[in-house]
């Protein structure tokens, strides 16, 4: 992983609980020049249902982003059945000089997500 800080930063909520998500797999992508998605991170959400150093500041560049959440196997490990069995969201950087959060908050039967400060 990168350092602790990172300009781009996630967190998940599971609103059918009120807690955080812990272990959650999320991968972070960036779309290449030929339009196909480059793995940068990926790694599972703590206690807090955050992944921290997610991208350190130096890797961080302009351009299309997706970060992809595993909701199926989130929920399997507590023998729930979920409608969404991922969750992709997509999003565009354009000035990299400002921090980006991209939470997402997640039930088995919906999700939102927003750009977070």
């Amino acid at each position: 992983m990168a350092s602790s800080y990172s300009p781009l930063t996630t967190h998940v909520l599971n609103t059918a609980t009120g807690k955080p998500a812990n272990g959650m797999q999320i991968m972070l992508h960036r779309m290449k020049p030929d339009s196909s998605w480059e793995i940068l991170r990926q790694g599972k959400t703590n206690e807090d249902g955050r992944l921290p150093g997610l991208l350190a500041k130096e890797e961080f560049s302009a351009g299309m982003y997706k970060m992809f959440f595993d909701t199926s196997s989130y929920f399997k490990e507590m023998n729930i059945n979920t409608f969404y069995p991922y969750v992709e969201v997509i999003f565009n950087i354009v000035n990299t000089s400002e921090h980006y959060h991209v939470p997402l908050l997640v039930s088995p039967f919906g999700y939102s997500t927003y750009r977070g400060s």
